[in-house]
C-alpha cells in the first residue's frame, strides 16, 4: 500500500507541479498564497503554537509580508530585500546556534514562532515573484532543476567520498565533500544546460549563478534542518506522503529564489 502511494505520488506530483508552474500568473499567485498559509500552519504546528492565541502573531508577521510581497514586491523597494535578507540571516544565526549548542537545545517558545513565521512569510512569495517576471517559468524551473541537481551531486559525494561532517548537530548526515560535490554537480549541471539549449549568458555567468544557487540551496537545507532541530520533530509535517512536509519540500529552494528573483531583475 505504501509503495503504491509513493509511486502515484512520484507521478502526479510532478504533473501536477509543471501545470501550476505554466497556468496564468494570477492562478501561479493564488496558489503560492495557499501554500504560504499552509507553511504557516506548518510552523504552528511544529513549533506548538497551533492555538488561537498565536494567530495575530502568525497574521502580523507572516501573513502581512506573504500577501505583501505577492501584492506588488516592487513598491517595497529598498525595505522588501533588506527585511528578507534580514530574516536569511537570522535563519543561518540558527544554524550556528544549534551547531554550537550540539544540536540538543529546544526553545519552543514566542522566538521560534516569530522566527518560523517570518520564514515563510517573507521567503514564500519569491516563488510567485519569480515565477511572474516575462520568461519568469524557465527562471523558476532553472532554479528548482539546479536545487535539485545540488542536492543529488551532495548526496551521491558525500555517500562515496564523505568523510568530514559539515554541520553533525543540525544535519548528521551532511559532509564537507558533499558540499563540494553538490557545488561542483551544479556548475557543470547549468554548463550541460546552457549548451543544450543555447543559452547567451557567457562562461562566468553561468558559472556564477549555478555556484550561487547550489551554495544557498545547501545553506537553505540547513536552515530548514535547524529549525526543525529546534521544534523538537523530525519532519516539517506530512502532506508528501513518505517525504513529511511543505518546508520539508522548498527549505533548499527559498534563499536560492530570493537571489534568482533580483538577479534577473
Amino acid at each position: 500500500m505504501l509503495r503504491t502511494r509513493l509511486l502515484t505520488a512520484a507521478v502526479l506530483l510532478p504533473a501536477i507541479g509543471a501545470l501550476v508552474l505554466f497556468a496564468p500568473a494570477w492562478f501561479f499567485t493564488i496558489f503560492n498564497a495557499i501554500a504560504g498559509i499552509w507553511g504557516l500552519y506548518e510552523v504552528a504546528a511544529m513549533t506548538g503554537a497551533l492555538h488561537w492565541v498565536a494567530v495575530p502573531l502568525f497574521a502580523v508577521v507572516g501573513g502581512v509580508p506573504l500577501f505583501a510581497l505577492l501584492y506588488d514586491a516592487p513598491d517595497l523597494g529598498f525595505v522588501g530585500w533588506l527585511v528578507t535578507l534580514i530574516v536569511i540571516l537570522m535563519m543561518l544565526g540558527l544554524v550556528v546556534r544549534i551547531e554550537l549548542a550540539g544540536g540538543g537545545e529546544r526553545f519552543r517558545g514566542p522566538r521560534l514562532v516569530f522566527m518560523g513565521a517570518a520564514y515563510v512569510g517573507f521567503l514564500f512569495p519569491y516563488f510567485a515573484l519569480l515565477r511572474n517576471l516575462p520568461g519568469g517559468q524557465y527562471m523558476l524551473l532553472l532554479v528548482i532543476l539546479l536545487a535539485v541537481i545540488s542536492d543529488s551531486g551532495a548526496y551521491f559525494a558525500g555517500r562515496y567520498m564523505g568523510r568530514t561532517k559539515l554541520a553533525p548537530s543540525v544535519s548528521p548526515n551532511k559532509t564537507v565533500e558533499g558540499a563540494v560535490g553538490g557545488l561542483i554537480a551544479t556548475v557543470v549541471g547549468d554548463w550541460l544546460l546552457f549548451e543544450i539549449i543555447g543559452g547567451t549568458w557567457d562562461m562566468w555567468r553561468i558559472l556564477l549563478f549555478a555556484a550561487i544557487v547550489s551554495i544557498l540551496a545547501q545553506l537553505g537545507d540547513l536552515a530548514g534542518s535547524a529549525l526543525k532541530r529546534a521544534a523538537g520533530v523530525k519532519d516539517s509535517g506530512w502532506i508528501f506522503p513518505g517525504h513529511g512536509g511543505l518546508l520539508d519540500r522548498t527549505c533548499s529552494l527559498v534563499f536560492a529564489l530570493f537571489f534568482a528573483y533580483y538577479w534577473f531583475q
